[in-house]
């Protein structure tokens, strides 16, 4: 089940009830207004993953209702719905910021995949932690795009170790989840592709691997976490 939140304004209650269901149906928590005024004071009472507005609707088209969303919020995916297919209205609606376009009539599945498409994208760009490129971890700097790990101690005698791609891919999640647990199943279905006991123990071959790379740091441990995961620990040197 997704309990995402979807805001659906159309004014047509009939058709509105139906494609509400349907997205219920899979598991989406969905809002219904029917013209742009209630659709905006929803907005505003509510918190949602997505909005899907129909173009022609009294009191407030919308347009309208979404170039108001988009000023409260730029990052808001909004689709709209129309039984226009007129270019002008497409390319109106791009401008304002619609993440898609659906004209009437359609397929319910259709919808269905544009907006788990959208929320898809959505929420793998909303994770700020995934656009970070390099980490210090302890004595060490880590540059994820060129897969070097380097040691730097203080006094010189830098040593710099390029890892494979998997290293570099387990060391990045250690280094987002730094002094955090990580969850194995979570490292095994982005890195491997899926949790099962062989992709496990892949994974603890990659983990020892880890451990030899950061070994000259000894403020620096992997240490298991039965059961859940893996914690990257980096304790503070103590002072003299």
């Amino acid at each position: 089940m997704s309990n995402n939140k979807i805001l659906l304004v159309e004014d047509d209650q009939n058709f509105g009830d139906v494609l509400r269901s349907y997205l219920e149906m899979h598991g989406f928590d969905v809002t219904l207004a029917t013209d742009g005024v209630q659709g905006f004071e929803s907005y505003n009472r509510g918190e949602y993953d997505l909005c899907i507005f129909d173009v022609m609707m009294p009191k407030k088209d919308g347009f309208t209702l979404a170039k108001e969303i988009r000023e409260k919020d730029t990052e808001m995916p909004i689709i709209f719905l129309t039984a226009k297919t007129m270019k002008e209205d497409i390319l109106k609606g791009f401008k304002i910021g619609a993440d898609d376009y659906i004209t009437k009539p359609f397929v319910s599945e259709e919808l269905l995949y544009r907006v788990q498409a959208i929320l898809k994208r959505s929420q793998q760009k909303a994770d700020p932690k995934e656009e970070v490129k390099e980490f210090e971890i302890g004595k060490y700097h880590f540059n994820y795009p060129l897969r070097i790990l380097t040691y730097d101690p203080e006094g010189g005698n830098e040593e710099k170790s390029k890892l494979s791609p998997k290293e570099a891919q387990l060391l990045r999640m250690f280094a987002m989840y730094m002094n955090d647990i990580l969850p194995r199943s979570e490292a095994l279905t982005k890195i491997w592709g899926e949790d099962n006991y062989f992709t496990a123990r892949s994974m603890d071959v990659f983990v020892t691997k880890l451990r030899k790379y950061l070994k000259k740091d000894e403020n620096i441990e992997i240490v298991n976490i039965h059961g859940n995961g893996f914690q990257l620990l980096v304790r503070a040197e103590e002072q003299a």
